[in-house]
């Protein structure tokens, strides 16, 4: 399975993003699929994941808000809605996949079998 993450880009802040993660596979049906983030010098970190059958979701506490993850049945994608972009937002921006995450190990980066390329998302003040 291979993943593509794209829509970062240079932004300033307050402005949008929108970033989609496509996979080879065609459909995300039966996987659960998360979006991570790994700033310069730091670990990488959950964002927001959602399971594709269910429609459930989780958040980061400091996107909430601010972020939406959600399912385009029709693109087969998975993609991240991000308003209000801060500075701390700045960061390589990761999707994975898996048919085995749930929602109590969705944040948990070694849960995901399946990784994007990462899309670099800037956010200048």
């Amino acid at each position: 399975v291979q993943l593509q993450a794209s829509g970062g880009g240079l932004v300033q802040a307050g402005t949008s993003l929108r970033l989609s993660c496509a996979t080879s596979e065609h459909t995300f049906r039966g996987y659960t699929v998360g979006w991570f983030r790994q700033g310069l010098g730091k670990e990488r970190e959950f964002v927001a994941g959602i399971r594709w059958n269910s429609g459930s979701t989780s958040y980061e506490d400091s996107v909430k808000g601010r972020f939406t993850i959600s399912r385009d049945n029709a693109r087969n994608t998975v993609d991240l809605q991000m308003n209000n972009l801060i500075v701390e937002d700045t960061a390589v921006y990761y999707c994975a996949a898996d048919r085995g995450v749930i929602l109590s190990n969705m944040r948990n980066t070694r849960a995901y079998d399946y990784w994007g390329q990462g899309t670099q998302v800037t956010v200048s003040s």
